[in-house]
């Protein structure tokens, strides 16, 4: 999922309407999470109040989906709702995850001594583990010290607020593979090869987040699912289809595997979306739910997310060129249109590394925004 970096502006009848649309447990769960979508990349007491709100549904997909934005979001000002929420065993243990996890994006020294309690005394596992990862966080920010340190650590090609930030130390993908493999590592240090593996985003980057799927920990294949559903490898789509399939899987992992799934897309994923929405653990039905939903607005030209999908996608794709990852830069464009990426591929070509590749770009957006075919845009408009 996205950070709410972005902020968009509505007009106060539009964010009173997101809020109401939100908190309203007699409309579908694909609306109210629309509403969620959108309301993460506001600012305010009203769209923070909401999703504060919103992590104490009955819906716990829901709730912990509302944690998880405050957490991207960094809202100081929810950490005591937040803090409740992890202290409050009769929770689901994937809501009192998501309350660690945005306890630990936001990174206020002043979350450690909660986290180390819960860290000690939760009887989740895997919410155990969250607050491990949540204190390494919060120290690797003390350590970063100075602003430009702590910004350049900070800076995702995903514009998410990772749990960890990603490996420095190794320098090759076989390197990662073999500690995001190893069960003798910390989480912290696994977490990190992964988040390394990702942004790298080659095949045999890849290959080593799907074999991740096999490991011990749930927390870690719920995160590895996660991250499949980032890269939106249609490789990846077998391994996610036996994890959703898997009834004796943790609920939170096959529910990020369907999500995984509805950002793949392929015909055979969504066919099994269909399918696995009268799954019995709402987790998952609701998952698949929303997922198909958002792929439905997609396809129709619209945006399940109001406020910004698009510009989103544009910076993402941005970012990746400025890395040099041409084969992630095609993948955030693809989002946009959906179209054949052979257009991307001739656009970016040969440009990433050129002196003009963002007045290159600058085109693409502006025939974007004129509404003229993808297909058309070549080499002989850019001469």
């Amino acid at each position: 999922m996205d950070s709410s970096n972005d902020v968009a502006l509505v007009s106060s009848e539009m964010e009173k309407f997101l809020c109401e649309l939100l908190l309203d447990s007699s409309q579908p769960i694909s609306e109210r999470f629309r509403a969620l979508f959108s309301l993460r990349n506001l600012k305010g007491p009203a769209p923070r109040d909401a999703l504060i709100l919103a992590t104490r549904d009955t819906s716990n997909l829901l709730a912990h989906e509302a944690a998880f934005a405050l957490g991207q979001m960094q809202e100081l000002e929810a950490i005591p709702a937040l803090a409740s929420v992890l202290n409050d065993l009769s929770l689901h243990p994937i809501v009192r995850h998501e309350a660690a996890e945005a306890l630990g994006a936001i990174g206020s020294e002043g979350n450690v001594p909660l986290l180390k309690n819960s860290l000690d005394s939760d009887p989740a596992e895997e919410v155990r583990e969250t607050c491990e990862l949540a204190l390494q966080r919060i120290q690797h920010l003390k350590d970063a010290g100075n602003t430009d340190e702590l910004a350049a650590t900070e800076i995702s090609p995903f514009k998410s607020v990772d749990p960890a930030v990603p490996a420095t130390s190794c320098t090759s993908v076989q390197q990662l593979r073999e500690v995001l493999l190893d069960e003798d590592k910390g989480m912290h240090e696994r977490y990190a090869a992964l988040f390394a593996l990702r942004n790298d985003g080659g095949n045999e980057a890849v290959a080593a987040i799907i074999d991740s799927l096999r490991s011990k920990s749930a927390l870690l294949r719920h995160e590895v699912a996660y991250v499949l559903g980032q890269l939106q490898d249609k490789v990846a789509s077998a391994a996610l289809s036996n994890i959703l399939k898997d009834v004796k899987e943790h609920p939170m992992v096959r529910h990020e595997a369907a999500e995984a799934l509805g950002s793949i897309a392929d015909d055979r994923s969504v066919a099994l979306l269909e399918e696995f929405t009268a799954d019995p653990e709402p987790l998952v039905s609701q998952s698949c739910e929303v997922a198909l939903s958002m792929l439905e607005f997609e396809r129709s030209g619209k945006s399940f997310e109001p406020s910004c999908h698009h510009q989103r996608a544009l910076q993402r794709g941005f970012l990746w060129l400025q890395s040099g990852s041409l084969p992630l830069a095609a993948k955030a464009f693809d989002q946009i249109t959906a179209k054949n990426l052979h257009s991307w591929n001739t656009i970016i070509a040969g440009y990433s590394k050129g002196y003009f590749y963002d007045y290159v770009l600058k085109l693409f957006r502006d025939w974007r925004s004129d509404g003229n075919a993808v297909d058309s845009f070549n080499f002989g408009v850019c001469h």
